[in-house]
């Protein structure tokens, strides 16, 4: 089995934020300023990998007011290790933690699964039940979602109805493959249909279509206290290559 090559905390940062990408994106030096309308931390953050425009005490305050602009509680994304100097800028500034956000990678392959005789539809537009079965945090999708969904090159979205409409479908995930990385996200099984294998069936899919377009990894990122996805990663082989974590800006008045 091929091994996953080795990369850079910051060539798969960039890697991954070409998959999952703001409405609007600014370069700010080598970082990455990104705003969609607040949907997901990753499209509405600054992304922080090599050195910003400037010094760290001006980058800092030109994040704030880029965000605030634009009706947004200003947010940094800081990958480590690497970018030490930069989280403590932001520290200094006021700028609260996040837990930590695992970013897991493997070697590409169609994971085995108890469902595997389940059909899984792959299709290049999210459909309005493939939007309804992404539970983002639990809850429905904003009017931002499903432009940010569709803003990256070629995603598939995989799909397993196992009850006729109008019956939700049973599970959903979002694949792009980039640069030979399949980024998987988006993985989202109901309720009534969990522990059935569905979510390594969803993969499983997207990987195939990924072996046979070229690809050789995976990469996932899940937070760290989510404790059954990540006991589910491990299971089919994914270790950690780094972490991030979000840094907020104090909250105006």
């Amino acid at each position: 089995m091929r091994a996953v090559p080795p990369v850079t905390v910051d060539d798969l940062e960039r890697l991954a934020a070409r998959t999952w990408r703001g409405l609007e994106e600014q370069p700010h030096g080598g970082w990455l300023l990104r705003a969609g309308g607040g949907f997901t931390g990753r499209a509405n953050s600054a992304l922080v990998v090599g050195e910003p425009a400037g010094d760290l005490t001006t980058a800092v305050a030109d994040v704030t007011r880029w965000y605030r602009d634009r009706g947004l509680r200003p947010c940094a994304a800081v990958p480590t290790p690497g970018s030490g100097a930069a989280d403590e800028a932001f520290a200094a500034a006021g700028w609260s933690r996040d837990e930590d956000n695992l970013v897991l990678t493997a070697a590409l392959r169609p994971w085995v699964t108890a469902a595997a005789d389940v059909p899984v539809t792959l299709a290049a537009e999210p459909d309005e039940a493939w939007l309804a079965g992404y539970r983002y945090r639990g809850a429905a999708l904003p009017p931002a979602a499903e432009t940010v969904l569709r803003r990256a090159e070629r995603p598939l979205f995989a799909s397993v109805r196992l009850d006729e409409p109008p019956a939700p479908l049973a599970a959903v995930a979002r694949g792009v493959l980039a640069d030979g990385w399949l980024v998987i996200s988006a993985v989202t099984v109901a309720d009534a249909h969990r522990r059935r294998g569905l979510a390594t069936r969803v993969m499983s899919a997207l990987a195939t279509d990924a072996l046979d377009r070229g690809g050789h990894s995976c990469l996932l990122q899940v937070a760290a206290s989510n404790g059954p996805a990540l006991a589910l990663y491990a299971r089919l082989g994914f270790t950690e290559h780094h972490r991030y974590h979000y840094r907020w800006a104090p909250a105006e008045g």
